[in-house]
């Protein structure tokens, strides 16, 4: 034997993707070889000249061995920087169970609710720690991070006010990357920022206006007042306020706001160099309908018991398009449930303990410089203690002499410093800091601190009461009410999800362990260049990956979502135009075969959206195309267009729709979104694309989460690259001067990224295109084989699809009356997640099976919508009534077969429909849920605790 065939650096590609399964696969599409399948497959035209540009494969072990000593290199100080990012202990129950179990993070999001009811209930838990806190009646299921959060409650306040003005106030006291990504979005809704001292707000005519409680000094001041004279006038007051500090302070509602905003991530995220974290967004019973994001609502399944949901949906962007008011597509569900599992783990008492702590330790440290005649600036104050040594020379002394002692300080301006204490802040660091601040050895601290904050800025009201934040404050107690979640849910641990356009592929265990390295997760955004060379350097691999797969000049990665890479690819053109003095581009073209978003974050750009018609094949019409470029040339602006379509096909003319827009003036943005059907096959750059998104929570493995959290970061042309977002307080390579934000920390979500390193150092340059040969060759199995029951709506070049495919439902459904809803819902009997519904076509399914599903699974998962096939038959015949039937009756749970039964067709057939079904059985806990009466009667809070007494 030799000994260099023993060694496998391709080992994990055998994983990700189930090579002995492709003769099998090619034969039943009656294709001879991969390369012959491929070619047959996929348009000559769009192939790339050259190979895919990677590094070979390593072994998990090695990648994950490089990858520590990349982590290495970030140097972890104790971190006293504050301005909205703090470290935090992550309870390890929760950090085992909720961050580290596949069961919360492979679940998508939930819009099939009945087989989510768990992530449902901990995202319910989340708004009521929120709704508690505030004093608001009302909270979403979180949003990206504050700064995004601000500026949509800015966006809001225009919405549902009417005070006649384009202004908006801006305490000067906001976190100063708040006002960077505010000032993005202000642009280009036409709003004018008024920044300035809160206490004169009213002074003006203003729509809206936000303060920032705690201030980012660390003052706290009484709002009270300037709010009462602001409502007066009929101006929409938000609040952005620390959620620790809540814990001990008036809530904003109490201070008379209308809305309330903020991030969570001190209620048990890490800091992960800025991401991510869930943001919390919380209003007037007025608002809801008007608010960004998701809404979890408490509504009833068909038995009439309690079930949840993501209520209001159809203020969703990609139902209302070029009308929505957001074009919000995701949320940070997995972080909204770590914070929300803190409450209830720590309870009110718990919380308390640590708010109280934190605000003593600061107070404690305060007085001890006020007694050694070092001046502190604001006598106010929750954690935060700035001080003003009167020189940058005494200043500079401090913040060098606190770095060596291993902690890093705010630099406030040339003579004042800030320490922010926060959740991990002991005794120990109040010597340190004092050495540092006084250079003196030892101070005897108190035992019996005075708080800083005055009676009447204190809360009096009671938070935390409900029966989930009271009871499970034991380990053992809480590792069961997390399972019992966990078992309620249908996630990628059960099975495939199927669901076109999203890619819910493989999460490999190897590429989820970083991203709790303490080297990733407690740096703060805002550290020292000097300490985050093991992020740069891992941001500079994955830029030259990137770049190689796609062929741009330049990556971005601040997007912390999908849209908001959306929203940052065409906010570059739109940057690029203005600079050419060509500003007035302000005609979109979005085909409709685009994704639901493309309009909305057309919209939220001050673009006008013009539709372009697509072909019975589902391809754009080129002469439709042709000529509306030509009508609207001289204010062209854009093409938004997704490749391969959303209808699933590779277009052959893609080439020419790039070549049509740039002969008229305009830029095209390819949506990356289907990227998992290019690498290694084409580059969008190549073919023609300006710019592009890529979702690192689809092609590149970062899992869904239940809806959250995602990367989307954006590839550029070198002419754009200059206009790419910048920060107000990092240095990101590339921009030019004065671009602003469109996210609170410069790369996004950046402590996620070690798994997209891990996925492409592991896969390598073969096996990332095989990734893409897969893709495609899962898709034509499942569309030959379920083409046998279902029309599949659109195919491309020799009958093929690309990466997903879609079934046609719509003439079983005038023969039997069986609705698109009946089959989804009668999938969960079968145990599977139902693919993409009604979109991008009322009445059909879209199904992508990704690359890292086998041929078991997939021929499960056939054979399930076969069967389902001849039900639907059956109720067509009449053999089963059309009120009455397995599908209608859809899902089934344990409860319904354990109680009498009357249905025409047998408990076997309602819950053990194939032999399969009985080995890894699946029970939906509540019934088909009623979205209607939950629209009509919406209720965003726990349930009474009578409910939990039944």
């Amino acid at each position: 034997m030799k000994l260099s065939e023993l060694f496998n650096p391709d080992e994990f590609a055998a994983r990700h993707l189930s090579f002995g399964d492709e003769a099998a696969l090619l034969e039943a599409l009656g294709e001879k070889s991969m390369d012959d399948f491929v070619g047959n497959t996929v348009p000559q035209s769009i192939r790339m000249p050259s190979e895919l540009n990677l590094p070979e494969a390593l072994t998990e072990a090695d990648a994950l061995a490089k990858l520590k000593g990349i982590a290495s290199k970030n140097v972890i100080n104790k971190s006293y920087i504050g301005l909205g990012y703090y470290p935090t202990r992550v309870p390890n129950v929760i950090l085992r169970n909720v961050l580290e179990n596949p069961g919360w993070y492979t679940a998508y999001t939930p819009y099939q609710a009945e087989i989510a009811q768990g992530r449902l209930e901990a995202l319910l838990n989340f708004q009521q720690v929120c709704i508690d806190l505030t004093g608001f009646p009302v909270a979403g299921a979180s949003l990206l991070d504050e700064a995004t959060a601000a500026a949509e409650a800015m966006a809001m306040a225009h919405r549902v006010g009417k005070v006649k003005s384009e202004r908006f106030f801006v305490d000067a006291r906001v976190y100063p990357q708040t006002l960077d990504v505010m000032k993005t979005r202000a642009k280009y809704f036409g709003f004018e920022l008024a920044v300035g001292d809160f206490a004169q707000a009213d002074e003006g005519e203003y729509f809206g206006a936000l303060f920032q409680y705690v201030g980012k000094d660390g003052d706290v001041q009484d709002l009270q007042s300037v709010i009462g004279r602001l409502k007066a006038k009929g101006t929409i007051v938000a609040v952005a306020a620390d959620i620790m500090s809540l814990v001990l302070l008036k809530s904003p509602a109490e201070l008379g706001a209308d809305i309330a905003l903020g991030n969570t991530q001190r209620f048990g995220v890490p800091m992960g160099f800025g991401g991510p974290h869930a943001a919390y967004f919380a209003f007037k019973d007025e608002f809801k309908r008007s608010a960004p994001g998701r809404i979890i609502g408490v509504s009833k399944d068909a038995s009439g018991k309690p079930a949840l949901r993501m209520a209001l949906s159809t203020r969703e962007q990609h139902i209302r398009r070029e009308k929505a008011t957001s074009n919000i597509c995701t949320a940070q569900a997995l972080l909204a449930n770590l914070a929300g599992m803190y409450a209830v783990y720590h309870g009110p008492e718990g919380v308390k303990r640590i708010a109280k702590r934190i605000h003593a330790l600061a107070s404690a440290f305060a007085d001890a410089l006020v007694s050694d005649g070092i001046k502190v600036v604001h006598k106010v104050f929750f954690d935060t203690v700035t001080v003003d040594f009167g020189s940058k020379e005494k200043a500079d002394q401090v913040f060098a002499a606190a770095l060596e002692l291993g902690y890093n300080l705010r630099r406030v301006n040339d003579t004042q410093v800030a320490a922010a204490f926060h959740e991990t802040s002991a005794y120990e660091d109040l010597v340190d800091l004092y050495r540092a601040f006084t250079g003196k050895d030892t101070f005897a601290f108190a035992d019996d601190v005075k708080g800083r904050l005055n009676t009447e800025l204190l809360r009096q009201d009671d938070i935390l009461q409900h029966h989930v934040f009271n009871r499970y404050h034991t380990e053992h107690e809480m590792l069961r009410y997390l399972k019992k979640l966990e078992d309620r849910d249908l996630a990628m641990n059960r099975s495939m999800i199927s669901l076109g356009s999203c890619t819910m592929k493989l999460n490999a265990t190897a590429e989820m362990l970083p991203i709790t390295w303490a080297e990733f997760s407690d740096i703060h955004p805002y550290a020292p260049e000097a300490q985050t060379a093991g992020y740069r350097e891992l941001l500079a691999d994955m830029e030259n990956s990137l770049k190689a797969i796609t062929g741009f000049d330049a990556i971005s990665f601040q997007p912390n979502s999908g849209a908001q890479g959306e929203y940052s690819g065409m906010l570059s053109i739109r940057r690029y135009q203005e600079a050419n003095g060509e500003g007035h581009r302000n005609i979109c073209l979005i085909p409709k075969s685009a994704h639901g978003t493309n309009p909305a974050t057309a919209a939220m750009l001050g673009l006008k959206v013009v539709v372009v018609d697509t072909d019975e094949h589902g391809n754009v019409n080129i002469d439709d195309l042709k000529a509306k470029a030509e009508q609207h040339r001289d204010a062209l602006s854009a093409i938004m267009i997704t490749y391969p379509s959303t209808h699933g096909v590779y277009e052959e003319g893609i080439r020419d729709i790039c070549r049509i827009i740039h002969e008229n003036g305009g830029q095209v943005y390819m949506d990356g979104a289907n990227l998992n059907a290019q690498i290694g096959i084409m580059q969008p750059a190549e073919v023609g694309a300006d710019v592009l998104h890529m979702n690192l929570h689809k092609t590149f493995c970062i899992p869904h989460g239940g809806g959250g959290p995602g990367m989307g970061p954006i590839g550029l042309k070198a002419h754009l690259a200059p206009f790419a977002p910048g920060h107000t307080l990092t240095d990101t390579h590339n921009e030019a001067a004065d671009q602003t934000a469109v996210a609170a920390a410069a790369y996004g979500s950046a402590s996620i990224l070690p798994i997209t390193w891990m996925y492409l150092t592991m896969m390598g340059k073969q096996g990332m295109e095989q990734a893409t040969r897969w893709a495609l060759l899962n898709a034509n199995y499942v569309a030959k084989r379920l083409s046998e029951d279902y029309p599949i709506l659109y195919t491309g070049k020799n009958g093929r699809v690309a990466h997903e495919c879609i079934v046609d439902l719509r003439p079983l459904k005038a023969e039997s009356g069986i609705t698109e809803t009946d089959i989804a819902k009668r999938l969960m009997d079968y145990g599977f997640h139902a693919p993409t519904v009604s979109f991008p076509v009322a009445g059909t399914l879209m199904i992508e099976p990704t690359e890292s599903e086998s041929k078991a699974e997939l021929d499960r998962f056939i054979a399930a919508l076969k069967q389902i096939k001849q039900e639907v038959l059956k109720v067509g015949r009449g053999e089963w009534p059309k009120e009455d039937n397995p599908l209608v009756n859809a899902p089934h749970t344990a409860s319904d077969v354990t109680g009498e039964w009357a249905h025409p067709y047998s408990r076997e057939e309602a819950v053990f429909p194939l032999p399969f079904v009985r080995e890894h059985k699946f029970w939906p806990s509540v019934n088909r849920v009623d979205d209607v009466y939950g629209d009509r009667n919406l209720v965003c809070s726990c349930p009474p605790m009578e409910n939990y007494e039944d």
